[in-house]
C-alpha cells in the first residue's frame, strides 16, 4: 500500500462513518426526546401511513363515544318527561273512574277542571322533551359513533318519528276527552250557566216538571230552583246544587254541559219541561233522557173501538200488548197498563213532557216496537214498525268519563310503545358507546406498535452511539496523524 500525504483514505473513511454514528445518535436522541419510533416521513413511509389511518379511525370513534353521551343524555331527559306523563295519566284514570261512578257526589265540573288542566301540562311536558307532534325529537334520531366499514354501520338510529310515538294529548287520543257530568238539555236553551259573574232568578223562582215512572203508571215530580226566591239569586253552581238536591232521591242528576247550559241526565226514564221565567236558568222546553234508547208514540189518543196490538222486543224477549177501550181508555190508563206488562223487560214507559198527550217508551238497551194490528178507533203507536232513537254516550252522567278512560287506556299503552324506544335506543347507544372504547383501546394498541418508540431499544441504541461516536473521533485523530510518517521518512535522507 502506498504512502499519500495528497489523501487520507482513512481520514475520510473516518469522517464518514463519524457522520452515521452522528445521524444514529440523533435518531436515537430524537426517538428518546419524543418518545416516537416515526418522527417524519422518511422514518417508515409505509407505516407512518398505516398509522394516520389508525389514528383517523380513533378520531372518529373518540368522537362518536361523545355523540353517543349526547344521545343518551336527550333520551334520558325523554325519558324522564315520559316518567312523568305517565303519572299524570294515572291521575287522570283517577279523575275518570271518580266522575264514571253513578253514585259520585261531588262536583264533576271541579274534577273535570283539574282534569283539563292536567291535560295542558301533559302538552308542556312533551313540547319540553321535544316529543310533542313534530317536536324536535319526534322524529328518526340518528347518532353516529364511527366504528363501521360504511356509514350505514357506523350509526345508531332511534326512530321516534310520526304520530305514534308524539306524547301530546291530541297524539295521545286524550286531547278532546272530558270528564264533565254529561246530560240531556232544554230544547232550544241557551242560557249558560257557566259565567261566574251572572247570578239568576234575583227573587223568582223557576219549575222543572219531570214525568218519571214509578213501575206501574207516570209520577209527575215538580222542583222549583230558588224556592225561596231570595233577592240575591243563585250563582250556578248554586243553581246546580240546587236542583240536585230535589232530584237526588229520583236517580237523576244536574250539570253544567259544555256548552255551559243545564244538562240532565242519569238512568232513570223521564221527560221534562219548563217555562221562561225572567232571569231564569233555561228556556222554556222540553227534552228526553237521551241516556236511554226511546222512541215517542206520536199522536195518541184513546181507544173507542176495537184493539190495537203491539210488540215490544229486546235481547230478553218478546212482549206483546193489547191495548182496547178499558187499558187504553186515557194516557194515565194506558201508562199503567203499559208499564205492568213490560216490567222487567227493561223497557218503560212515561208521559210525554209538556202539553203533549203522547207517550215516551225508553230503556237503557236497544229495543224495537212494532205495531201489528190496528184498533178501529184510536191508537197508541202509528201502523208498522217505530223508530228507536239510539242512546247517546253524552247525555248520561257518566258517559264522558267512561269514554275518558276507554281514551286513556290506549294513551297509557301508546305511551308504553314510546317509552320502550327510548328505553331501547338508551341500551342501544350504551352498547355502541362500549364497543367504540374497546376499538378505541385496540386500534391505539395497534398505531402504538407502529408509531411509538421502543424506549429500551433507543436507550441501548444512544449508548451505542455515543460509544461508536467516540472510537470514530479517536480513529479520526490516528488517520489524522498517519501522514506524519512521511516526515520521518523525510528527516532520514537529510
Amino acid at each position: 500500500m502506498s504512502i499519500s500525504i495528497q489523501t487520507n483514505v482513512a481520514s475520510l473513511s473516518a469522517q464518514y462513518y463519524i457522520g452515521l454514528n452522528q445521524n444514529f445518535q440523533s435518531k436515537a436522541i430524537e426517538q428518546l426526546s419524543s418518545g416516537y419510533k416515526i418522527n417524519s416521513s422518511a422514518d417508515d413511509p409505509a407505516g407512518l401511513a398505516v398509522a394516520n389511518q389508525y389514528a383517523g379511525e380513533i378520531t372518529q370513534l373518540t368522537a362518536g363515544v361523545q355523540n353517543a353521551a349526547d344521545g343518551i343524555t336527550t333520551l334520558q331527559i325523554a325519558d324522564g318527561g315520559l316518567n312523568n306523563i305517565s303519572q299524570i295519566l294515572g291521575r287522570l284514570q283517577t279523575l275518570a273512574a271518580e266522575s264514571a261512578s253513578g253514585t259520585f257526589q261531588g262536583n264533576r265540573a271541579t274534577v273535570n277542571n283539574e282534569y283539563q288542566g292536567l291535560l295542558a301540562e301533559v302538552n308542556r311536558q312533551a313540547a319540553n322533551i321535544g316529543l310533542n307532534t313534530n317536536g324536535v325529537n319526534n322524529t328518526n334520531l340518528t347518532v353516529y359513533t364511527g366504528g363501521g366499514s360504511n356509514p350505514s354501520d357506523s350509526q345508531i338510529s332511534v326512530n321516534l318519528s310520526g304520530a305514534n310515538n308524539a306524547v301530546d294529548a291530541t297524539a295521545l287520543g286524550i286531547g278532546t276527552t272530558s270528564v264533565a257530568g254529561g246530560g240531556t238539555g232544554i230544547t232550544g236553551n241557551n242560557i249558560r250557566l257557566d259565567d261566574a259573574a251572572t247570578t239568576f232568578l234575583s227573587g223568582t223562582t223557576q219549575t222543572f216538571t219531570f214525568n218519571l215512572n214509578t213501575g206501574t203508571g207516570n209520577q209527575l215530580v215538580s222542583i222549583d230552583v230558588n224556592p225561596t226566591a231570595a233577592a240575591g239569586g243563585l250563582s250556578g253552581s248554586q243553581v246546580i246544587s240546587s236542583v240536585n238536591t230535589s232530584l237526588q232521591a229520583y236517580g237523576i242528576t244536574a250539570s253544567i254541559g259544555g256548552d255551559g247550559t243545564l244538562q240532565f241526565g242519569g238512568s232513570t226514564a223521564f221527560t221534562v219541561s219548563t217555562a221562561t221565567v225572567a232571569g231564569g236558568v233555561s228556556t222554556t222546553g222540553t227534552a228526553v233522557n237521551g241516556a236511554n234508547y226511546n222512541v215517542d208514540s206520536g199522536a195518541f189518543t184513546p181507544i173507542t173501538a176495537g184493539t190495537e196490538t203491539d210488540v215490544f222486543q229486546n235481547a230478553g224477549g218478546t212482549v206483546t200488548v193489547n191495548f182496547d177501550t178499558t187499558t187504553d181508555a186515557s194516557q194515565a190508563a194506558a201508562l199503567t197498563y203499559l208499564n205492568t206488562q213490560l216490567s222487567g223487560t227493561g223497557i218503560s214507559a212515561v208521559a210525554d213532557a209538556g202539553a203533549g198527550t203522547g207517550i215516551s217508551f225508553q230503556s237503557s238497551s236497544a229495543f224495537s216496537v212494532l205495531q201489528t194490528a190496528a184498533a178501529g178507533t184510536g191508537s197508541v203507536f202509528q201502523p208498522g214498525a217505530a223508530t228507536v232513537t239510539a242512546a247517546s254516550a253524552g247525555a248520561s252522567n257518566t258517559g264522558s268519563a267512561l269514554a275518558a278512560l276507554a281514551a286513556l287506556t290506549t294513551a297509557i299503552s301508546n305511551l308504553g310503545l314510546v317509552q320502550g324506544i327510548v328505553g331501547a335506543g338508551e341500551n342501544k347507544l350504551q352498547y355502541a358507546t362500549n364497543l367504540a372504547q374497546s376499538q378505541i383501546t385496540n386500534v391505539s394498541a395497534a398505531e402504538a406498535g407502529i408509531r411509538d418508540a421502543d424506549v429500551a431499544a433507543a436507550a441501548a441504541n444512544l449508548t451505542k452511539a455515543q460509544v461508536l461516536q467516540q472510537t470514530s473521533l479517536a480513529a479520526l485523530s490516528q488517520a489524522n496523524s498517519a501522514p506524519q510518517a512521511v516526515l520521518s521518512l523525510l528527516k532520514n535522507l537529510s
